[in-house]
C-alpha cells in the first residue's frame, strides 16, 4: 500500500487479515538460512538462520561486533555471504545487489546519517523517488512533458511523507544544518520515499534524547501500523525493543544465540550472559 492511499482512504491497516495474525502465522517474506560471511580470518556470521514474516517488527540486537549490521548488509544485498542463501518471496537470491534489492522493495537507513548535507530536507527525501522515476532522461533534463507530470506526482507523495514525519518547518533547510534527531528522521523519510515492503533500520534511535526516542518510535509504530510495512530493526536500547519488536533475534560474535518474542529472548540465560548483564 502507498504512503497516499493511506491518507485518501483513511486506512489503518492495508491489510487487516494479516494484522490480524500472530507473527507464526503470518507468511515468510524473507528467509536466511545457515549464512556465514567472512572477511580473511574474521568470521562476521556464521551458520545464521532466521525469517522476517509479513508486517512483523523484527529486531535484530546483541553486543557491539555480533554481526549485526553485518546481516542487514546481506539481506540488501551490499554484502554476498560465503555459504547459505537469502530467499525473498520464495525466490533465492543471488548475488543481490542493492540498487536491486530497492526496485523489489528493500530500504534502509544507516547507523551513521547518509544524507546530501548541503541539500534540503524536501530534496533529500526525493532522492528516495529516482528508481521510481520513469520518464526519458532527456525529458528530466529539459523538464518537459511526461517528466514534468512525473515529478509533480513524486513531489506530491515527499509533501506527504513530510507531513507524516511532522518536519513541514524544516523542508527547506540543508540538511547539514539539522540536529542529529532530526536528520534521521529525514532519513527516515528518505526510505519511505521508496515506498518498501520491508524496511531495515540500523539504529534508528542512535545518539537521541529521550524526547527524540519517543518519536522515533511513534514513527516507526506508524509506518508499521498504517502502511503495512515490515520492518526489521537493529536497536541496543532494550526498551525500544520491548515495546516495538514482535519478535527478536539475538546474535554474539556472529552467531545466533537466541530468537523468539521479547519476552522469551530477555529471560534467555545466553542472552543475560551475552549482552543483557553486560553495561552497554
Amino acid at each position: 500500500m502507498t504512503m497516499d492511499a493511506a491518507v485518501d482512504t483513511g486506512a489503518v491497516n492495508p491489510d487487516p487479515p494479516t494484522a490480524r495474525l500472530s507473527s507464526d502465522q503470518r507468511p515468510v517474506v524473507l528467509d536466511v538460512k545457515n549464512v556465514s560471511l567472512s572477511f580473511g580470518g574474521v568470521k562476521a556470521i556464521q551458520d545464521v538462520s532466521f525469517d522476517i514474516r509479513k508486517g512483523e517488527v523484527r529486531a535484530i540486537i546483541g553486543p557491539n561486533g555480533a554481526g549485526k549490521t553485518s546481516m542487514l548488509n546481506v539481506i540488501n544485498g551490499f554484502y554476498h555471504p560465503q555459504h547459505g542463501t537469502i530467499t525473498w518471496h520464495g525466490q533465492e537470491r543471488k548475488q543481490m545487489r542493492p540498487h536491486i534489492a530497492a526496485t523489489q522493495g528493500i530500504a534502509r537507513t544507516f547507523q551513521n546519517v547518509a544524507l546530501f548535507q548541503g541539500m534540503s530536507t524536501l530534496d533529500n527525501i526525493m532522492s528516495g523517488r529516482s528508481l521510481k522515476m520513469k520518464s526519458n532522461f532527456l525529458f528530466q533534463l529539459i523538464h518537459y512533458g511526461p517528466a514534468r507530470n512525473e515529478e509533480i506526482e513524486h513531489r506530491r507523495k515527499v509533501e506527504e511523507i513530510i507531513d507524516f514525519l511532522e518536519i513541514q518547518a524544516i523542508r527547506r533547510t540543508p540538511v547539514g544544518r539539522l540536529p542529529y534527531g532530526l536528520k534521521k528522521r529525514v532519513e527516515l523519510g528518505r526510505a519511505l520515499a521508496m515506498e518498501p515492503e520491508l524496511l531495515l533500520l540500523d539504529e534508528p534511535m542512535a545518539g537521541m534524547n529521550l524526547e527524540e526516542k519517543e518519536d522515533m518510535s511513534r514513527f516507526i509504530i506508524d509506518v508499521n501500523d498504517q502502511f503495512g510495512t515490515t520492518i526489521a530493526l537493529i536497536e541496543h536500547d532494550m526498551g525500544v525493543v520491548m515495546d516495538l519488536s514482535d519478535r527478536v533475534v539475538v546474535l554474539d560474535h556472529g552467531e545466533l544465540i537466541a530468537d523468539g518474542t521479547p519476552n522469551e529472548v530477555q529471560a534467555n540465560q545466553n542472552v543475560i550472559d551475552a549482552y543483557l548483564g553486560v553495561a552497554h
